[in-house]
């Protein structure tokens, strides 16, 4: 930045600026190289130090900024609005700065840690936003904020936002649980309000979305999608050595969460026009006994006949079936499904996946017809047979089905 002469003074803060940079032009050109491993260890840690006494001393000039209106002769509608321009930084950058200055303008004891050094930028923010958090009681929030300045010598900001959390039951146990209970209804009131969900189909067979939920909802999602996610589960349904990990990736979880779309029990949604919401796939009968030609969803999209066929045998959807003449010849049957006591009976009798070579359990398999369920085939135990998710989809994509 140019120096125009206009903050040439005596004052204290304006000779410590004009100093540092007189001596940092002079370490500008210094290698580090000589440095031992113990002066570079202890050098970063004093720097990480310096750079937060600098930082109080920054946000005290922000400060006073902000009292003086230093922007309002350039026509900025705001000191942060001004740093920005001044400065070149972003104005949410600047926005944060003018933030933690006027935090710390009301919570003396965190600027004074920060002044020695004893916390940095991102701690201070924690500790003031914690203590603003507390009861409106000025002794228990001094006690809180001395507390929270001691513990940051021990752990990080992310630590110590938790630890801020929980601050109250050290210093005063008995608000601890009222505020407790105060600040989770008080979340769970903006979670419910917040809640969203949108997707958008990018015309090329995907489809993105992103919703916000309650925190408890989203626990409820994630342990239902980590248990299709599973490594046990994901070997039995794609096979030995399919992952050779056993953290879930994003991949897998958006396989469990597709897999939990598809398994929802129909029965259980809502009914629109006197019956369940329930997707229709339409397709030719060529389509059902193995021709390519694609089907259609009654949301309007279009699938492969194999994902078809998948689904009519498996997934919750109703098969409508058309001859030649757009005529339905079928709209499925009430017992598409085999009931809990003949997969009990199937399991007993064929134990694992019918795929050759295949062993994964029953419990672990679907139940496929053998003859085409749509095509008219029965929901019984004689022509059934017990396919992992894996070989089940391979049946249906496979070579055409033989009637």
């Amino acid at each position: 930045m140019k120096d125009d002469g206009s903050t040439r003074s005596g004052h204290p803060i304006v000779l410590l600026t004009a100093r540092l940079h007189e001596d940092l032009d002079a370490v500008a050109d210094v290698a580090s190289w000589s440095l031992n491993p113990a002066e570079t260890r202890d050098l970063l840690v004093q720097l990480t130090r310096a750079a937060a006494r600098l930082a109080d001393v920054e946000t005290r000039v922000v400060t006073h900024a902000h009292t003086v209106e230093a922007g309002v002769e350039t026509g900025a509608t705001s000191t942060a609005t001004w740093l920005a321009h001044a400065t070149k930084l972003t104005r949410p950058a600047t926005a944060r700065k003018a933030s933690l200055a006027k935090a710390l303008d009301s919570h003396v004891l965190t600027r004074e840690a920060l002044g020695r050094g004893d916390v940095h930028v991102e701690q201070a923010r924690v500790i003031t936003r914690a203590v603003e958090q507390l009861p409106d009681d000025t002794a228990v929030r001094e006690q809180c904020e001395k507390h929270l300045i001691a513990l940051a010598e021990h752990h990080d900001a992310k630590e110590l936002k938790i630890l801020g959390r929980r601050v109250l039951e050290v210093v005063d146990p008995d608000l601890a649980d009222a505020h407790e209970a105060k600040i989770l209804a008080d979340e769970e009131a903006k979670a419910e309000k917040a809640m969203s969900f949108r997707m958008h189909d990018d015309g090329h067979g995907q489809v993105h979305g992103r919703f916000t939920l309650p925190a408890s909802t989203g626990a409820i999602l994630k342990t239902a999608l980590l248990a299709n996610a599973a490594p046990k589960h994901v070997r039995a349904t794609e096979g030995a050595g399919a992952f050779s990990f056993e953290q879930p990736t994003p991949e897998r979880m958006g396989r469990a969460f597709k897999e939990y779309i598809e398994n929802y029990p129909t029965d259980r949604l809502p009914h629109s026009g006197g019956v369940n919401a329930t997707v229709v796939v339409t397709m030719p009968l060529e389509s059902l006994l193995g021709d390519l030609k694609a089907a259609s969803l009654s949301t309007g999209e279009q699938i492969s006949a194999g994902e078809a066929r998948r689904m009519a045998c498996e997934a919750g959807i109703v098969p409508a079936v058309l001859n030649g003449k757009g005529k339905v010849l079928d709209l499925g049957r009430t017992r598409r499904f085999h009931s809990k006591a003949q997969r009990l009976a199937l399991g007993l009798e064929q134990k694992h996946c019918q795929h050759p070579g295949c062993t994964t359990p029953a419990a672990g398999c679907h139940v496929h017809h053998s003859e085409p369920w749509a095509a008219g085939g029965r929901t019984d135990t004689k022509t059934a047979k017990l396919l992992c998710p894996r070989h089940h989809s391979l049946a249906h994509r496979g070579p055409p089905l033989r009637t």
